[in-house]
């Protein structure tokens, strides 16, 4: 067996070794997953709130930038915020869906927002919020969600922009991730 790689990420002030997984045969990736690490997800939440811009409400996809967004709503004493679900669920009424494909996902998946929470969005600004933005199709589905709901797109805020995606200029990040090609 393989020895375990890692890379070693320093973000809002706080540092840790990422592990290098395989995607394919020839790119890896450090795996970055906020889940469970509470300080890790205050601390980048109190530095990207320093960096968004004004908006009225904030999205995410489910799931990893759940904790993150709801950190943030919560520094920023916001009441509401939206996350894009990955499944279907009996409480939306007239929900509103497009297909997405991660880097991290082996297959295309479907986000869903509740009919309910489209209202809300009509005629606001609306903040994408990610962990990561890498190849950018979550983020052009959420921004194709919002759109259909008839909100406007006002930011994309994620903590690592990884690759290309940290030459972007529409994103507000806070560190770089790069990619392992081989």
């Amino acid at each position: 067996m393989a020895e375990q790689k890692y890379y070693k990420l320093n973000v809002a002030g706080l540092e840790r070794d990422l592990p290098i997984c395989p995607i394919n045969e020839h790119l890896d990736i450090a795996g970055f997953v906020i889940f469970g690490d509470i300080e890790l997800t205050h601390a980048c939440a109190a530095e990207l709130v320093k960096k968004i811009p004004e908006h009225d409400y904030m999205i995410t996809a489910e799931s990893k930038g759940i904790p993150l967004i709801h950190e943030m709503a919560t520094i920023l004493n916001e009441k509401k915020h939206f996350v894009a679900r990955k499944g279907l669920k009996a409480y939306m009424v007239d929900p509103i869906s497009v297909q997405v494909k991660s880097i991290t996902t082996a297959a295309v998946q479907t986000l869903y927002l509740d009919g309910a929470d489209a209202a809300m969005m009509r005629g606001k600004k609306i903040l994408i919020v990610d962990d990561v933005i890498s190849t950018g199709e979550s983020v052009v589905a959420l921004e194709k969600l919002i759109e259909e709901a008839g909100g406007i797109v006002c930011g994309r805020a994620a903590i690592l922009a990884e690759g290309d995606a940290a030459q972007r200029d529409d994103i507000v990040f806070l560190e770089e991730l790069p990619l392992f090609f081989h």
